[in-house]
């Protein structure tokens, strides 16, 4: 949109409490998946015959090896989950102190995303527009 002198009309710059918010509650998050990683390196930290207790040589019953098994697979898998959560938090962090005057900025369109989007995913790096388009374009017709 070209204003009376010609220029294209920039969007403005998030305010500064704005940007110490989404600041805050980035590394809020970042500091509440580093614990729950934390806590899965316990998991696998733990030895099969140390995890119940019972330090005797002799080995689980064939069903305690398949559940014990079954439990530290999904305790990976939820692992894999906050470790790509967490580098999605740092990337949103290098962005905001890289260059806070795009911060909040979709990445494909280079609107604003609305603020309700980026205080509950403060990571959020497309609108809601551009996110459900891409959504739309993963699903099988």
């Amino acid at each position: 949109m070209a204003t009376a002198s010609g220029s294209e009309k920039k969007p403005k710059p998030m305010t500064k409490k704005s940007l110490n918010h989404f600041e805050k509650r980035l590394l809020e998050e970042r500091k509440r998946v580093v614990r729950e990683l934390g806590h899965y390196d316990e998991t696998f930290g733990s030895t099969e015959q140390g995890a119940d207790g019972d330090l005797s040589s002799y080995s689980f019953h064939m069903a305690d090896q398949g559940t014990d098994a079954m439990e530290r697979e999904k305790a990976f898998l939820f692992a894999s989950q906050e470790g790509r959560f967490l580098w999605h938090i740092d990337e949103a962090l290098r962005r905001l102190y890289r260059s806070p005057d795009t911060f909040g900025k979709c990445h494909n369109c280079a609107s604003e995303i609305g603020y309700d989007r980026l205080d509950a995913l403060p990571h959020a790096r497309y609108c809601i527009e551009c996110k459900q388009r891409e959504e739309d374009g993963k699903r099988p017709a």
